[in-house]
């Protein structure tokens, strides 16, 4: 890593005002970062926690299923979308981003070269839309959420966004999944209350893989399973 890096002030490259606040989008030494109202949400430096997220929801899931379906909340940088549609196991692969400023930035910004490949494929969609609100709306199902959303269960950046980690969002999660149907959820820190919520909620097969980073906890992604 250049000295340039710890030395030099981060670039501002866009600040937007959107309908959950201020979204800001800037660069550090090589890397692309998104905060939203003050709070670091994540850069372009790893990715491997992201595609962990795909990947782990895909091998839990019945073998015989031909191209299951996939919604991803939260398109943040793109690593998530970007590994699924490099996989051509998926089928329709849906992504809900309630920030317009994260969509635009995608679709035509400096994130665009992430995600381009990917945003094209026809397998995706982009939904311009609150997560919990589109969930608890729609009556389409999936056999795989992977959600990213804030910074998990236990630290999330707006308080709307609680709600999906609660017994009620939970069990909507699970009522939007088709039976066999994986969830799979982003965190920043390991959180055994939540695996005690996901089972409450009627999951099963709940567990959590780590993902080590180079100071303080791990990554994790929490997985849970419907019952058939």
């Amino acid at each position: 890593m250049p000295d340039s890096f710890l030395t030099e002030p981060p670039t501002v490259l866009d600040r937007r005002t959107g309908p959950y606040g201020e979204v800001v989008l800037r660069r550090h030494g090589d890397l692309l970062q998104i905060i939203a109202n003050g709070t670091f949400l994540m850069d372009t430096s790893d990715g491997r926690s992201e595609r962990l997220l795909i990947d782990a929801a895909l091998a839990e899931l019945p073998t015989a299923r031909a191209e299951p379906s996939l919604l991803i909340g939260g398109l943040g940088v793109g690593f998530s979308l970007a590994h699924a549609a490099a996989d051509p196991r998926w089928g329709r692969i849906t992504v809900v981003e309630r920030e317009p400023a994260i969509v635009d930035w995608h679709l035509r910004g400096q994130l665009r070269p992430l995600s381009a490949a990917a945003v094209a494929d026809e397998r995706t969609e982009i939904l311009e839309a609150d997560l919990v609100r589109h969930l608890r709306e729609t009556s389409v199902t999936y056999d795989a959420l992977c959600l990213d959303i804030d910074n998990g269960p236990d630290w999330t950046v707006t308080e709307d966004n609680e709600s999906l980690y609660s017994p009620v969002g939970l069990g909507t999660c699970h009522a939007r999944l088709n039976p066999g149907g994986v969830l799979a959820v982003w965190s920043a820190q390991p959180s055994a209350n939540f695996e005690g919520t996901l089972r409450n909620a009627g999951f099963r097969a709940v567990r959590t893989e780590e993902i080590p980073v180079v100071r303080g906890v791990p990554d994790v992604v929490h997985l849970a399973v419907r019952g058939a």
